[in-house]
């Protein structure tokens, strides 16, 4: 995790640099695959990519309802991606993840950071310990106290760490490396204000905005802190319903059609204007409960990612609503393409490839 720690899975965990690693995101809706590799110059440079759509209801609330399924399309991704590494990472929804910084003694060996971090899941894990998948990672000193570190806890049921470690072997893959979703957006969203908002002013607060098939994410962000994090009920399944219902297709039909901007003339003033102004809306509301819960009165940048990202003219519709400036999110701005990776191809799917991208950034953890 970026500023967590693997959920240790009952594997080895190997040095990440000593070999390459593909960022695997499995969503409600695709399998996304990353890999990078570094250049010259100590920047990455994207080998391959590859996006998978799932069938409907494969996976739900983040939860895998039909492994072989699953597993079948993360096999197909990995087969687009044409590559010989198998080393994966992979990522768990936040939903799924119970996260806790507690305050120890420094100077701890690493055996009596242990025992302290199982006594102190014991009392806010509500199942019992054998049942999870524990892992702790050393944040860093506390800056009022010197004599006293950070320590970050994460814990998962170990049910929902197997079915997504089960997912990859059975498509041929090893999971070598465990996140959390929230956590590898962080990483990849570092590239983001590295290069496309730089020279901003000082610490700006920036909304990191993510709109997949079922749920929008908001993340507000102050010099890499979260400062607030909101979950709303919206997202591009909506549209796609809409489209299947107006133009009489199957929902895989209307996916399809609407990823490849193929439908009549009329879906862009009876579709996709109205779900836009939606999204906008939706948003809007999502900002006033930052305000309104927070001492906070103002956001600097709208950061949007996820699915819904691509949409043309997405970022127009909710700067115009909301009077902040909107971009779109590319962690692989500055980043050089290998022969195999098309421009264009990337930059429409960027926005999607968030996680896939903090996962495949793993590879250059120290």
């Amino acid at each position: 995790m970026a500023g967590g720690g693997d959920l240790q899975l009952d594997l080895s965990i190997f040095n990440p640099k000593a070999r390459s690693l593909i960022g695997l995101d499995i969503s409600s809706s695709s399998v996304k695959m990353v890999e990078l590799a570094s250049d010259a110059k100590g920047g990455y440079r994207v080998e391959r990519y590859a996006i998978e759509i799932l069938p409907r209801d494969v996976v739900s609330d983040g939860n895998i309802v039909n492994l072989e399924a699953a597993a079948e399309s993360v096999r197909r991704a990995w087969k687009r991606l044409a590559t010989v590494t198998r080393q994966v990472a992979i990522a768990l929804p936040a939903s799924h993840v119970i996260t806790k910084k507690i305050i120890v003694a420094a100077g701890q060996r690493e055996e009596e950071l242990e025992v302290l971090v199982e006594s102190e899941a014991n009392q806010y894990i509500p199942f019992a310990l054998d049942e999870v998948n524990l892992d702790f990672q050393v944040v860093g000193p506390v800056p009022s106290s010197p004599d006293e570190i950070e320590v970050l806890i994460a814990a998962s049921r170990k049910e929902k760490v197997e079915d997504r470690v089960a997912v990859a072997e059975a498509a041929g893959l090893k999971p070598v490396i465990l996140d959390v979703e929230s956590y590898a957006v962080l990483a990849a969203f570092e590239l983001i204000e590295k290069n496309q908002l730089a020279g901003g002013g000082p610490s700006p607060i920036i909304a990191l905005v993510d709109v997949g098939a079922n749920v929008m994410n908001l993340t507000v962000l102050r010099n890499g802190q979260q400062l607030y994090v909101r979950e709303q009920a919206f997202g591009g399944n909506q549209l796609t319903q809409d489209i299947a219902r107006l133009f009489g297709m199957s929902f895989e039909e209307a996916e399809a059609e609407k990823r490849r901007n193929t439908l009549p003339e009329n879906y862009e003033a009876e579709l996709l204007r109205p779900f836009l102004e939606s999204l906008a809306l939706e948003l809007s509301r999502a900002l006033q409960f930052f305000f309104t819960s927070t001492q906070f009165n103002q956001i600097n940048h709208i950061v949007l990612a996820g699915g819904c990202a691509v949409i043309a003219g997405a970022d127009e519709v909710v700067a115009s609503r909301t009077q902040i400036n909107t971009i779109i999110a590319n962690p692989f701005a500055n980043m050089l393409l290998s022969e195999r990776v098309r421009a264009k191809n990337l930059l429409t799917d960027a926005s999607s490839l968030m996680i896939a991208c903090g996962l495949a950034l793993r590879r250059f953890d120290e």
